[in-house]
């Protein structure tokens, strides 16, 4: 490949966490080049901080002004940061959560105006980063503000696919949320997704009830019965394969997911708890239902090991290969979609079909 190499934005999230170091392990991997051209949207300085705290090989890093001046032999860096940052490793401060922002928005930035084709975000911290001009549960809610579209939380790997419907939520307040028409809502954007981003063409879609056992027929609670089953019904005469619902319990303890092309929670520890317990160190959050690709690991900023050089960059390197895959399999939709076959035409003579 040349030029044409797809355009990874990553941002640098929190920077006293562990961000940098799975950023430098992954971009370090001889297949990130090779795949993509890759850009940072954080600070030079602070790539340096943390190199030299981890005693990593030398990195050499292009620095340009936006993603437009990428370079495609070399890792980019677009600084968003002034010189006196201060990093303090391992600590939740409300520097590295403005710093967090300001590459997040340089990033969101560039991708509105096409500079990069996708945007990888590492973890950032959801309360220091809370500003007035970063009102939202994370980067989920950010970025649909951004970019418009129903976004649908999709954790992704090798062995599953969990989407919620409701996210960053209070668990006490998920009853109240629940709706047929928000759990529909979300299952069309699952099996678009999957469609159109995952390239399988009829989706089998398992969802979750949302008490224990499922309800047991009304014994523990309604919301089967008054929502997620009508609202099952409702998808299956749209054309949607939704089966369910399902007692979370049961369902992953027998392996019942693998029958299935993604599975609905309906709440987000219901999902993500069996879902990290079972593919943390290769899992990628995907942002579906958003008209831009957007991926991340699927851990957090690991204070606790920051600066330690013991981080694992897999769930990064998982993100970065999912967000170029669907970027590719999106590209292939588009030129399928606005240059349809017409060889049948042309034979057809004019007979109508």
């Amino acid at each position: 490949m040349s030029s044409e190499k797809i355009k990874v934005g990553i941002t640098h999230g929190d920077i006293n966490g562990i961000g940098y170091e799975v950023i430098f392990k992954a971009l370090s991997d001889s297949r990130m080049q090779e795949l993509c051209t890759p850009v940072i949207y954080g600070s030079s300085k602070v790539a340096a901080y943390h190199r030299k705290a981890l005693n990593l090989p030398s990195i050499s890093l292009n620095s340009i002004s936006n993603g437009n001046e990428a370079h495609f032999k070399r890792i980019n860096i677009v600084n968003c940061l002034d010189d006196n940052v201060r990093v303090e490793l391992g600590k939740p401060t409300l520097v590295g959560g403005n710093s967090a922002f300001l590459a997040l928005e340089r990033g969101v930035q560039d991708l509105r105006e096409g500079a990069i084709d996708v945007l990888v975000t590492a973890p950032i911290n959801k309360k220091v980063i809370q500003s007035e001009t970063f009102n939202f549960p994370g980067h989920t809610e950010y970025l649909a503000s951004a970019f418009g579209g129903t976004p649908l939380m999709l954790m992704v790997s090798d062995l599953l696919r969990v989407g919620v419907v409701t996210g960053h939520i209070p668990v006490k307040d998920v009853s109240a949320a629940l709706s047929k028409e928000l759990i529909i809502e979300k299952l069309q954007i699952l099996n678009q997704t999957l469609k159109d981003d995952f390239v399988i063409r009829r989706p089998r879609i398992a969802v979750l009830g949302l008490n224990p056992h499922a309800g047991d027929d009304g014994l523990l609670g309604n919301e089967e019965l008054e929502i997620i089953k009508p609202a099952l019904e409702s998808a299956k005469q749209d054309g949607i394969m939704a089966f369910g619902p399902y007692p979370a319990d049961g369902f992953f303890g027998t392996d019942g997911f693998k029958k299935f092309d993604a599975i609905l929670a309906m709440y987000h520890d219901q999902g993500l708890a069996p879902f990290k317990a079972l593919s943390f160190s290769t899992g990628v959050n995907y942002t579906a239902g958003l008209p831009v690709v957007r991926t991340s690991p699927d851990h957090g900023t690991a204070y606790e090991i920051s600066g330690q050089n013991i981080a694992d960059a897999q769930s990064l390197l998982s993100a970065i290969y999912l967000a170029i895959d669907v970027y590719n399999n999106r590209q292939i939709n588009k030129e399928i979609n606005s240059n349809p076959l017409n060889a049948s035409d042309s034979n057809s003579h004019g007979a109508d079909d």
